[in-house]
């Protein structure tokens, strides 16, 4: 039976259950990764406290339920907390916190690991949270994918990620979308037996066998014709399939994967796609966000393409530095690559890159302003939010401070040269933003 507390006293007495199964609690929302958040009421100030933690997992505790509006539940949600658990005295709730927090620990370690972290670069807040949630996903679910998102986002790099989390054996087959004629296409997916027809000598397999057992990966599913639609829905009903040309029914199971650059929800409503296939291959949607939602990317991605054209931790000019950050990329991540590749192969001998390894035809007809668009929405929103002037301004020297340590290693001395203080001053601040924290 749940122990009657009163409020007054509900954050201490929850603090000192948790305390003793050995859940540590923060007092205040901190950085980093998982943390505990214990509030009684709900207010303005405690949403500008969590949403300047920048947590990945913050688990929010309300010791008051009863003074807690629906609304502002979403609220806290909005802020940045994960979850939201509400607290009315008793043990009951130690199970909930262990199992969200195993949860968050295996999820932080598949993403830092190996096959997803080396490959699937960025730390922003926009990325890591798409990222957060495909790994989640595609590790402990079965669920069919389907990703959206702007060309040159990294659609193909997340099916691959799925296909390394998921549990089956198998392996990722893909098929390019584009690419199927009218003739040719059932082919392609299902297969055929020799003689079929002109042309086939000998029997094949399609991507529906390859995939069996794995993953199966429709690029641009929004290009399908209708017929291949209506195909690819009975495979996906009834796990079987036909040989083009044979009347004997195979099992297949596989984990659908499905990217576009398209909207099907509008598709569907023009009568372009089908409304049945949509909903199967959208059990999950994820949505790949462009470069300019994760600016903070972009120093990262750029050490992680000259790492994979050979070249270690090569610096970069401030005049370099800044035309990469400042440069506009319609074709998103992949134009970054493209642009990285074009200024390294103009790069000559030892040294950083330099402004003129910057190739003619990219070189900018004029300087871009700053402050921008960008800076000014993010100051407009603190302003909307009640903050002071002294809290925007903290906020964004320890934001600017949490940004460059990652972009330099935590490489102190560097990162105080790039923001034009003294390594002592840096060393301070970092330990002013801990003991706050």
């Amino acid at each position: 039976m749940a122990s009657e507390v009163a409020p007054a006293n509900a954050c201490d007495a929850l603090r000192r259950e948790l305390c003793a199964a050995g859940i540590a609690v923060t007092e205040a929302p901190q950085e980093g990764g998982a943390c505990i958040f214990l509030f009684n009421r709900w207010n303005t100030e405690l949403a500008g406290h969590v949403q300047a933690a920048h947590s990945q997992h913050l688990l929010a505790i309300c010791c008051e339920p009863e003074s807690l509006a629906l609304d502002a539940t979403w609220e806290v949600l909005a802020a940045g907390a994960a979850d939201l658990l509400l607290w009315r005295g008793g043990d009951a709730i130690l199970p909930q916190v262990r199992a969200r927090l195993q949860r968050w620990h295996e999820v932080g370690q598949l993403m830092s690991s190996e096959g997803i972290g080396d490959f699937l670069v960025g730390h922003s807040e926009p990325w890591r949270r798409m990222l957060q949630s495909l790994v989640e996903v595609a590790a402990f679910t079965q669920s069919p994918v389907l990703i959206t998102g702007e060309t040159g986002t990294g659609k193909d790099l997340l099916a691959q990620a799925v296909q390394r989390l998921h549990n089956g054996a198998g392996e990722l087959t893909i098929v390019d979308c584009t690419t199927l004629s009218p003739e040719l296409a059932g082919s392609e997916l299902f297969g055929h037996e020799r003689g079929a027809f002109t042309g086939a000598y000998s029997a094949r397999d399609g991507a529906f066998a390859a995939a069996n057992g794995g993953v199966l990966f429709l690029d641009e599913v929004g290009e399908l014709p209708l017929p291949l639609q209506a195909q690819l829905l009975r495979v996906i009903q009834e796990q079987q399939y036909r040989r083009i040309g044979s009347n004997d029914w195979h099992p297949c199971r596989f984990r659908l994967v499905c990217a576009t650059n398209r909207d099907l929800e509008a598709e569907v409503q023009r009568g372009a796609f089908r409304a049945d296939l949509y909903y199967r291959i959208a059990a999950w949607r994820c949505r790949t966000p462009p470069l300019r939602a994760r600016q903070a990317d972009i120093l990262p991605l750029v050490q992680h393409f000259l790492r994979q054209l050979g070249c270690q931790d090569l610096e970069l000019d401030p005049a370099v530095r800044h035309y990469l950050l400042t440069r506009s990329y319609p074709g998103n991540v992949r134009e970054l690559r493209q642009t990285v590749a074009r200024i390294w192969h103009r790069h000559i001998g030892p040294g950083p890159l330099t402004i003129g390894d910057v190739p003619p035809d990219d070189r900018p007809d004029c300087l871009p302003c700053w402050p921008d668009d960008a800076f000014a929405n993010a100051i407009g929103r603190a302003v909307d939010l009640g903050m002071s002037l002294a809290r925007i301004g903290q906020a964004a020297t320890d934001t600017a401070i949490q940004l460059v340590l990652q972009q330099e290693g935590d490489n102190n001395q560097r990162a105080a040269l790039r923001l034009g203080v003294t390594d002592r001053t840096l060393q301070l601040r970092r330990k002013a933003r801990g003991a706050a924290a």
